[in-house]
């Protein structure tokens, strides 16, 4: 009778956000020992590899062959091999392609191994001066100009912090978006381009940051304190 081989197992291994010295010990032994590295894009994945000196197979995964090529990597982990995920940049599937891979996986019972690192949610989330006991992510609002505000108005009424997230040229748009709905005194924080040289974090209201920000393109995460009381003015 032929031996069944034990499946192997994924490690989704969280890199840095910006700071190449945010990577973690364990994060760079389970690079060099895996089978392989699945990434967003070859040309992220083999600059990563490059500046962490180590040399290894990279399977490129995105949106747009993220369901033929899950199957493929399901096939190899499900033969005995060992991959890592890893994103462009902080942790893997938060906000990128992988969900569809893992809900392969957990059907095949096929093991996951988070392997943490650099978050920027969390990273912003440690800079905040009011209570963060409990909030809301509610991460990117819609793409489409018409939909925004209605996205963003659902939260007025909120009483817990909410956190938002969008790409470096809608910073400034977010920012007048938030100020229309919320008003001008909205208390906020906004952290730019952490970990990076040109990291700054902004704070108070949304009146006063956007003129410090304006015409500006950055990585950046945007906190709105929403807890009672707790406005500056």
């Amino acid at each position: 009778m032929e031996k069944q081989t034990r499946p192997g197992k994924l490690y989704i291994v969280a890199t840095p956000i910006g700071n190449p010295k945010d990577i973690t010990l364990r994060a760079l032994d389970v690079l060099k020992r895996v089978d392989a590295v699945i990434c967003e894009e070859f040309r992220h994945g083999s600059r990563l590899l490059h500046k962490l000196d180590i040399e290894n197979e990279l399977v490129p995964l995105n949106e747009h062959n993220e369901v033929e090529e899950a199957q493929n990597i399901m096939m190899r982990l499900a033969k005995g091999e060992t991959m890592a995920i890893i994103s462009d940049a902080g942790t893997p599937v938060f906000a990128d392609p992988g969900r569809h891979l893992l809900e392969l996986l957990y059907q095949m019972k096929i093991p996951v191994s988070p392997v943490p690192g650099p978050a920027s949610l969390m990273s912003a989330l440690s800079l905040c001066d009011f209570s963060i006991e409990r909030f809301i992510f509610a991460g990117f609002p819609p793409r489409k100009s018409g939909q925004r505000e209605g996205f963003l108005s659902k939260f007025r009424n909120e009483t817990v912090p909410v956190i938002l997230m969008d790409t470096p040229y809608r910073m400034n748009k977010l920012l007048d978006e938030v100020q229309n709905v919320f008003g001008k005194n909205q208390d906020i924080l906004l952290a730019c381009d952490l970990t990076q040289r040109t990291e700054a974090i902004f704070r108070g209201p949304v009146s006063e940051i956007l003129p410090k920000v304006s015409g500006q393109k950055r990585e950046f995460i945007l906190i709105l304190n929403l807890n009672k009381g707790r406005r500056h003015h």
